[in-house]
Protein backbone atom coordinates (compact mmCIF):
# COMPACT_ATOMS: atom_id res chain seq x y z
CA UNK A 1 0.00 0.00 0.00
CA UNK A 2 1.39 3.94 -0.41
CA UNK A 3 0.79 6.16 2.65
CA UNK A 4 1.44 9.48 3.82
CA UNK A 5 2.45 10.41 7.05
CA UNK A 6 2.63 13.98 8.05
CA UNK A 7 3.28 15.04 11.92
CA UNK A 8 3.28 18.20 14.33
CA UNK A 9 5.04 17.33 17.32
CA UNK A 10 6.78 19.40 20.23
CA UNK A 11 10.20 20.67 18.77
CA UNK A 12 12.38 18.08 21.41
CA UNK A 13 10.88 15.18 19.65
CA UNK A 14 10.82 16.24 16.32
CA UNK A 15 13.90 14.46 15.80
CA UNK A 16 13.25 11.34 16.80
CA UNK A 17 10.16 11.00 14.95
CA UNK A 18 12.34 12.08 11.73
CA UNK A 19 14.65 9.43 12.31
CA UNK A 20 11.64 6.72 13.07
CA UNK A 21 9.59 7.78 9.76
CA UNK A 22 13.03 7.95 7.49
CA UNK A 23 13.80 4.30 8.43
CA UNK A 24 10.27 3.48 6.30
CA UNK A 25 9.40 6.16 3.84
CA UNK A 26 10.71 8.72 1.83
CA UNK A 27 11.01 12.33 3.37
CA UNK A 28 9.40 14.59 0.92
CA UNK A 29 9.05 17.89 3.15
CA UNK A 30 9.66 19.21 6.95
CA UNK A 31 6.93 17.02 8.59
CA UNK A 32 6.04 14.73 5.72
CA UNK A 33 6.76 11.40 4.36
CA UNK A 34 5.50 8.81 1.55
CA UNK A 35 5.90 5.52 -0.06
CA UNK A 36 5.16 2.20 -0.72
CA UNK A 37 5.41 0.29 2.70
CA UNK A 38 3.76 -3.22 4.35
CA UNK A 39 1.57 -3.86 6.54
CA UNK A 40 3.65 -5.16 9.37
CA UNK A 41 6.22 -2.57 8.37
CA UNK A 42 3.18 0.01 9.04
CA UNK A 43 2.70 -1.46 12.14
CA UNK A 44 5.94 -1.33 13.16
CA UNK A 45 6.11 2.40 12.26
CA UNK A 46 3.01 3.29 14.11
CA UNK A 47 4.42 1.01 17.56
CA UNK A 48 7.42 2.97 17.51
CA UNK A 49 5.99 6.05 16.61
CA UNK A 50 3.70 5.56 19.80
CA UNK A 51 6.29 5.22 22.16
CA UNK A 52 7.91 9.09 21.37
CA UNK A 53 4.99 11.21 21.04
CA UNK A 54 2.01 12.35 23.68
CA UNK A 55 -0.94 11.84 22.10
CA UNK A 56 -2.87 14.00 24.33
CA UNK A 57 -0.42 16.83 22.65
CA UNK A 58 1.46 15.50 19.61
CA UNK A 59 -0.40 14.85 16.36
CA UNK A 60 0.66 11.99 13.35
CA UNK A 61 -1.18 10.96 10.32
CA UNK A 62 -0.96 8.86 7.71
CA UNK A 63 -2.98 8.40 4.59
CA UNK A 64 -3.55 5.29 3.26
CA UNK A 65 -4.11 4.56 -0.33
CA UNK A 66 -4.92 0.70 -1.01
CA UNK A 67 -4.44 1.54 -5.14
CA UNK A 68 -2.99 4.70 -6.51
CA UNK A 69 -5.71 3.65 -9.78
CA UNK A 70 -7.34 7.03 -9.64
CA UNK A 71 -4.32 9.38 -8.08
CA UNK A 72 -1.99 11.54 -9.21
CA UNK A 73 0.33 14.07 -8.21
CA UNK A 74 1.79 17.43 -9.37
CA UNK A 75 4.53 18.68 -7.48
CA UNK A 76 5.12 22.95 -8.15
CA UNK A 77 8.53 23.82 -7.43
CA UNK A 78 11.72 21.83 -5.96
CA UNK A 79 11.28 18.06 -5.62
CA UNK A 80 13.93 15.27 -5.69
CA UNK A 81 13.02 12.26 -8.07
CA UNK A 82 12.94 8.68 -6.90
CA UNK A 83 11.21 6.25 -7.56
CA UNK A 84 9.35 5.65 -4.38
CA UNK A 85 6.13 8.42 -5.29
CA UNK A 86 2.98 8.71 -6.73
Amino acid sequence: MFVIVTYDVNAKKNNKVLKICRKYLLHVQKSVFEGMITEAKLKRLKNELAQVIKKDEDSIMIYRFETLKYSSKEVIGVFEKDTNFL
